[in-house]
Order: C-alpha cells, then sequence, then structure tokens
C-alpha cells in the first residue's frame, strides 16, 4: 500500500476536524444541561449540574484523535526509512534484465510458470524471453503476456546441426546459444550506455531465491556467487580471499578460464554496451560457454563475489524430470489420447 505525506495530512486535518465537531456538540450539551438545571429542582436544592461526563468524553475522543495521528505519521517515517516509500524505491534501482532461452517441450510452460511467479517479486525486473523456434508460439506469447512481468518477447531458430536430437544427452551440445546472443544484440540495440542495469542468464530450469536479486543489484562489473546442485557437485563456487575470487571449487575441467555454470554470474549492463563484439562462441567446447563470453568482459582478479563471499547457495540448477508419457503413447494409438486442445 502507498502512503504518501500528502494524504496523511489530509486524514490529520479531516480526523481533527470531526473531533473539533464533536467537542462542540458535547460542551453544547453540557451548557444545555446546565440551562436545564437552573430552572429545575436540582438547582434549588443546591446540586449542581454535573458536565464532567461531556468533557471526558471529548477529551477522550482528542486523545484518541491525537494517537491516532502519531500512529500515520510513524507509518510515513517508515516507508521513509526504506528508501521514501515503495513507488520511489523501485525507481532507483537499476534494472536487472533476466535473459531466458526456452524451447518447446513438455515442461515448458510449467518450468516458464514457476520461476515467472519468483520474477513477479523481484522489483525494476524486465524478462526477455527468447524462443529456440522459427516464430514465436502461441503459448510463450500469451503465458508472457498474462504474467504480469515487463518483457521482450524474441525468437531465432538454432541451426540444424547445432541441435540436440532426441536422444543426445544434455551435455552434448551447448544449448541456447544463438538465443542468448540475440538478447544481447536487443540489449545493445534499444539500451544506451548512459543506462545503468545488471544482465542475468536465468535459464527455466532453475530455481531462485529472491535474495539472489538483492545480491546482483549493485553489480560493477562481473558479480559471482555459488550455484547448487550442478557438476556433479553439491555446488560449485568461486574460491574467495580477502574478498576477492582466487581459484573455483569443482570438479570437471577445473582449468577452464571461467569454471562456472551460465547461473552463476552477472554483468553490469554498461560493460556489455561498451564491449558490443562480446557473445557466447557457439562453437565453444563443452563447458567453455560461459569462458568464450567471460574471457572478452573480466580478468578472474576484477570478479565481485556475492553471496558472504561466495559462501551461500541462492540458486540451483534443478531441472525437472523428463515426464514418462508411456501411457499417454498407448492411449494415442488406440484413439483414445488426451484432448490435444488443453494445453499443458
Amino acid at each position: 500500500m502507498k502512503v504518501k505525506l500528502k494524504n496523511v495530512f489530509v486524514i490529520y486535518f479531516l480526523v481533527s476536524v470531526i473531533g473539533l465537531m464533536y467537542a462542540l456538540l458535547q460542551l453544547g450539551e453540557c451548557w444545555a444541561e446546565r440551562s436545564s438545571c437552573s430552572a429545575g429542582a436540582e438547582l434549588r436544592a443546591g446540586q449542581p449540574c454535573d458536565c464532567s461526563q461531556h468533557l471526558r468524553s471529548a477529551s477522550d475522543l482528542m486523545h484518541g484523535k491525537d494517537k491516532k495521528i502519531s500512529q500515520l505519521l510513524s507509518e510515513v517515517k517508515r516507508l521513509q526509512a526504506r528508501g521514501k516509500g515503495p513507488e520511489l524505491e523501485g525507481q532507483a534501482l537499476p534494472v536487472i534484465y533476466a535473459i531466458t532461452p526456452t524451447y518447446a517441450r513438455l515442461v515448458q510452460k510449467a518450468e516458464l510458470v514457476r520461476i515467472s511467479q519468483t520474477f513477479l517479486h523481484v522489483k525494476n525486473f524486465h524478462w526477455i524471453v527468447v524462443e529456440d523456434s522459427p516464430v514465436k508460439t502461441q503459448l510463450v506469447s500469451e503465458l508472457l503476456a498474462q504474467s504480469g512481468l515487463r518483457f521482450t518477447h524474441l525468437h531465432t531458430e538454432t541451426p540444424k546441426e547445432h541441435k540436440l536430437k532426441e536422444s543426445d544427452p544434455n551435455w552434448l551440445k551447448p544449448r541456447g546459444v544463438e538465443q542468448r546472443n540475440l538478447a544481447l544484440q536487443w540489449l545493445r540495440e534499444n539500451r544506451e550506455l548512459s543506462e545503468e542495469g545488471v544482465v542475468y542468464f536465468a535459464d527455466d530450469d532453475n530455481t531462485y531465491s529472491l535474495r539472489l536479486f538483492d545480491e546482483i543489484r549493485s553489480t560493477k562489473r562481473v558479480s559471482v556467487w555459488p550455484v547448487g546442485l550442478v557438476g556433479g557437485l553439491r555446488f560449485e563456487r568461486p574460491l574467495v580471499e580477502k574478498g576477492r575470487v582466487v581459484a573455483f571449487y569443482t570438479a570437471w575441467k577445473p582449468n577452464r578460464p571461467f569454471p562456472m555454470d551460465m547461473a552463476g554470474f552477472a554483468i553490469a549492463l554498461q560493460l556489455l554496451l561498451a564491449n558490443r563484439k562480446a557473445r557466447f562462441d557457439l562453437l565453444a567446447e563443452r563447458g567453455y560457454l560461459e569462458s568464450s563470453l567471460l574471457q572478452s568482459l573480466v580478468s578472474i582478479e576484477e570478479l565481485e563475489p556475492r553471496a558472504d563471499n561466495c559462501t551461500k547457495v541462492l540458486v540451483w540448477h534443478t531441472r525437472s524430470e523428463k515426464p514418462k508419457m508411456k501411457q499417454e503413447e498407448l492411449l494415442q494409438k488406440q484413439g483414445l489420447g488426451s484432448d490435444p486442445s488443453i494445453e499443458v
């Protein structure tokens, strides 16, 4: 709820007027009672009229009004301490541009819905979704339109010779390369070097803590942190000494220039705009895709550790299990398959 100082003063004025009118009415009743008493038996008997009850009611009302105003002013001060109100706080934050490559599969909608509802809680957020498709699909278009997020919807198809086949393991070829590069191109064509922001490659099969986005918002060049459930380990992470990254904890090809997962770093928008040729290499050797971009932007010594010097896991490479559709396939052969018009 947005509370503005002007609204508090309006409420203060209205409550004050109502309180004053009520107090005057109470006093009026008191004087009326005194007048009545002067002609009655009570006065003759030497018993004075008692207005104290009316005066106490008026006093209680004024006291309650002052207490309410004090509460409202305290709320305004609390909001100002958080950044002069939620609406101003959001405007002052650098934009986080999350780039998500996606492709058609049974769990695509479920994955996109899940992460979009996380992203809804991130202030000043711009979602760039790039489909591996010759056209924008209806499923993704409608999902984005209903997401409540600020978004950009792009598409480009991966060349056939670089696409994974249905039977190929996930690690055989890099996925999402052309899509991420298209998103970088869009940023360079639609954003100015003077604009502040942070670019993060948020794959649709990860799980994100909201704290992660607070951590990366202040990225100056390239910030880094651990990633959970990746590389055959509980986590991979940069190793930090005296506030600087000195090495990496990883088991697979540790001699790579930047042995990190795609979810483990963010790049300042201005750095990407200033280095217009920086991009992912479609022909990069397995495991070297991240390095193909980062090598042209930063050195290990310049990396900015986040998440308590890279000791906290705030993103996980969870990846949904591929659904088993044996029963669906059997029913389809019998002409009894599920209704194809119902989107999953």
